[in-house]
């Protein structure tokens, strides 16, 4: 699954060479150099991060990132101006901007700053991944229901307390028959175990 990234800057060469660099990073990639027209792609919700420049004409970037905010709260919006001060990074900062970036900025820190926000707001999950998160997290409440140890869970069902942590914590994909033997100790049936996954 690819991360969708919108960038809105007035400037269409920043536009290009952005939207050339996040698509080789693996992004998918939508650009606007009118910040008007990026608003209905903004309510469609379908972006995950977005690269807004400050001083454009007809809105600036600060009042766009209110109007990105009034549609989408949740939204990474990383914040680039080629003017940087003090009172726009504040600004910016009060509207929830995840960064405030100046241009012109090195690639490598886009790509760390971009790396940054996948990590700190959760962005990029695989669904194998998602998958052994949410089974981890249930067999590990189930446990925690019954009362169990992890090593007394590893004694009633032969696996080793490392398999059950790995599993618990989401890092490992569990064999069918993995997950019998500890659905069966747990006291709930395979039907019970992927509710919800």
């Amino acid at each position: 699954m690819k991360l969708r990234v919108l960038v809105i800057d007035d400037d269409e060469d920043i536009c290009l060479y952005l939207q050339e660099f996040l698509s080789h990073e693996g992004y998918r990639v939508s650009a606007f150099n009118k910040p008007l027209e990026a608003l209905p792609k903004i309510k469609e919700g379908r972006h995950q991060i977005i690269l807004l420049g400050v001083r454009m004409p007809n809105m600036d970037g600060v009042a766009m990132l209110r109007e990105i905010r009034a549609v989408d709260s949740d939204v990474c919006v990383i914040v680039m101006t080629a003017y940087p001060s003090v009172e726009s990074a504040v600004d910016t900062m009060k509207a929830d901007a995840f960064d405030y970036l100046g241009k012109p900025f090195e690639l490598d820190q886009l790509r760390a700053v971009l790396q940054r926000a996948i990590r700190d707001k959760g962005l990029l999950i695989d669904e194998q991944e998602r998958v052994n998160q949410t089974l981890g997290a249930k067999i590990r409440s189930l446990r925690k229901e019954r009362t169990l140890t992890l090593k007394q869970l590893a004694n009633k069902t032969s696996l080793s307390v490392s398999l059950i942590s790995q599993i618990e914590l989401g890092k490992s994909a569990a064999s069918v028959s993995t997950l019998h033997k500890l659905a069966t100790v747990l006291r709930v049936t395979m039907s019970q175990l992927f509710e919800g996954v």
